[in-house]
């Protein structure tokens, strides 16, 4: 049977029914006597065997000690280092007291587990959030139902526990599972990795899509379902839905059809009182801020109702890469020109790389056509952008589902599922966004060649995405991303550590990495330089992290107004409403107030 959003939930608003049995899953380490682990040590009273044969998720996890608890009784005894602050026990009552008992286990692991560090580490993509400087979360809880996820917000807002949510695990700034909390304060890890879900209905032209699947899993289930449908959103599989959907998700499909959030229709987010809302319960203003204004700050969003867009049986792809001593410089000049101005059925991206060993540069232009035949896209490409030298051999025609992977960079053969979940090397890097206006002279590009040649010691990358078609069309208030009409492109800045390289170098990363954007300054938008919440920034500004800290709205607006320009006010006004004292936070939060 499909999932059903409607179905999964016994409580729509409201607390939770209480009861006295704990049904939730704890996780010990293997061995309970090793002294140096600490481990919480559970004393079953009475236990059956049955219990753990009847229990599916005994034999999903093979660790799991606990047992559905029907007519058991476990009592637990901690052992947590004495400067612990908070108070495990009350909560992991909290969360048996606030579950519902047909919904089963939650599995809840803690440091001494000796899957924690899979667990955490699992969705981490960036090399750099591994070192132990970063603080870790004392808790990793992975709700495998909707009502779970209630019982964690419940119980973490009333034991003082912070609350970090991670999709996909590809925050820049890895604030979706780690934390720059000033005084240590424990924080939870809400895992939605096991709510992944997709159901797709093709009559309707819709598909209901959990938070914790990735965009790689729903390209696939809507392909497997039809070849004329797609959805639009960004190009590395592995990003999660709950973060990329929220933060707004651009990608090649955007000129056509606008970003992710210009497509979600509903949604449904368990609220700071541990309710389920819909769009309807929820409200207009709620439903806008997070389609774009970045759901963590209101909620966490479990599902989202998408629409699903067309797209014709075969499309058609190219790549063109050309260095500088092959004019490349007057090639990006002129894409500046007219990228934003093709038909909305082509999109073009060019990434500009340092071709290793060598003191030059690499654009490479990549391209999908979803209006047409190849004859078609040569003779557009020879209309507007002759100096490119498209030739029929570049071009590809192919499924939507396999330009995916194309795009991507993966191999066509293998259109599989395990093909869109897989992981590219992971490294350490450091990233972020700009918005050009004008175009940028040649003068001004070659400046930016010797910036990417100079960086040393590192590997950047820098991503010019168009603007025009769809996106100029949508109002800038329609949702919260506001870099719509009058933006050429977005410039996507990524500096990681050398391929092949042991070193982590985090410093050296961010110096190339400022190095390039305070170049790029006289050449982008102004009062405010505009940035992309996706493409997360602190370096422009961030909210302190004290236990009872109240970021201000003027400390906020520093980097609120470059994400989200004139619709800032209004996320602020949303977040007073249905967050007031500031649960739902992180370093970079939408305030509760205008203090």
């Amino acid at each position: 049977m499909p999932w059903d959003p409607h179905r999964d939930t016994h409580v729509y608003r409201g607390m939770l029914p209480s009861f006295r049995l704990p049904i939730f899953a704890f996780f010990f380490p293997q061995n309970h006597r090793a002294s140096r682990d600490k481990p919480a040590r559970a004393k079953v009273l009475r236990e059956t065997s049955s219990c753990m044969e009847n229990s599916s998720i005994s034999t999903m996890v093979p660790q799991l000690v606990s047992v559905l608890l029907l007519h058991l009784i476990i009592v637990f005894s901690f052992s947590f280092a004495a400067s612990d602050p908070r108070n495990y026990r009350s909560f992991l009552r909290c969360i048996s007291v606030h579950s519902h008992y047909n919904d089963g286990l939650i599995p809840i692991y803690t440091p001494t587990n000796s899957s924690y560090s899979s667990i955490l580490n699992s969705r981490i993509q960036n090399l750099r959030f591994i070192s132990p400087k970063y603080p870790k979360p004392h808790i990793i809880a992975t709700p495998l139902k909707e009502s779970h996820v209630q019982a964690i917000v419940i119980c973490s807002r009333k034991h003082g526990f912070f609350i970090r949510i991670r999709s996909g695990g590809h925050d820049f700034e890895g604030l979706s599972y780690t934390s720059r909390l000033i005084n240590n304060t424990s924080f939870v890890l809400l895992d939605l990795s096991n709510l992944n879900s997709i159901h797709v209905d093709i009559d309707e032209r819709t598909a209901w899509v959990q938070s914790g699947a990735i965009i790689g899993q729903l390209y696939y289930r809507i392909a497997e379902k039809s070849s004329v449908h797609a959805f639009a959103a960004g190009v590395t599989g592995t990003i999660g839905v709950g973060g990329h959907f929220s933060g707004g998700g651009i990608g090649y499909l955007s000129r056509k059809y606008g970003l992710s959030a210009d497509n979600i229709v509903d949604a449904r987010i368990v609220n700071v009182e541990g309710e389920i809302l819909s769009k309807e319960s929820m409200g207009e203003d709620l439903f806008w801020a997070i389609r774009g204004g970045g759901g963590v700050s209101f909620g966490v969003v479990l599902s989202w109702k998408i629409n699903l867009l067309d797209v014709p049986p075969n499309v058609t792809v190219f790549t063109v890469n050309r260095t500088l001593e092959q004019g490349a410089t007057a090639l990006v000049h002129k894409w500046q020109y007219i990228a934003h101005k093709f038909h909305k059925d082509l999109s073009m991206f060019v990434t500009l790389t340092k071709v290793t060993g060598h003191e030059t540069i690499q654009a490479s232009f990549q391209s999908l056509f979803i209006g047409g035949t190849t004859q078609q896209l040569l003779q557009i490409i020879q209309e507007s952008f002759p100096e490119l030298g498209l030739k029929r051999k570049d071009c590809i025609e192919m499924r939507w589902i396999e330009s995916v992977l194309y795009l991507f960079g993966m191999p066509t053969t293998n259109s599989s599922l395990s093909a869109f979940e897989a992981n590219a090397a992971i490294s350490s890097f450091q990233g972020a966004a700009d918005f050009v206006k004008d175009p940028i002279s040649k003068t001004g590009l070659q400046g930016l060649w010797r910036n990417i040649v100079q960086a040393n010691g590192t590997s950047p990358s820098i991503i010019l995405i168009p603007n025009g078609g769809r996106m100029s069309e949508i109002p800038d208030a329609d949702i919260p991303y506001p870099h719509r009409a009058g933006n050429l492109y977005m410039v996507n800045y990524i500096v990681q550590q050398n391929q092949g390289s042991t070193s982590n170098d985090q410093a050296l990363i961010t110096k190339n990495l400022r190095r390039l954007y305070e170049y790029m300054a006289p050449y982008v938008s102004q009062s405010p330089r505009g940035a992309y919440v996706n493409v997360r920034d602190l370096e422009l500004g961030h909210n302190e992290m004290w236990t009872d800290y109240t970021p201000s709205y003027e400390e906020a607006k520093i980097w609120g107004i470059k994400y989200f320009k004139n619709n800032f006010d209004r996320l602020v006004r949303v977040k007073s409403r249905v967050d007031p004292d500031n649960f739902f936070r992180d370093e970079q939060s939408i305030p509760p107030s205008f203090s």
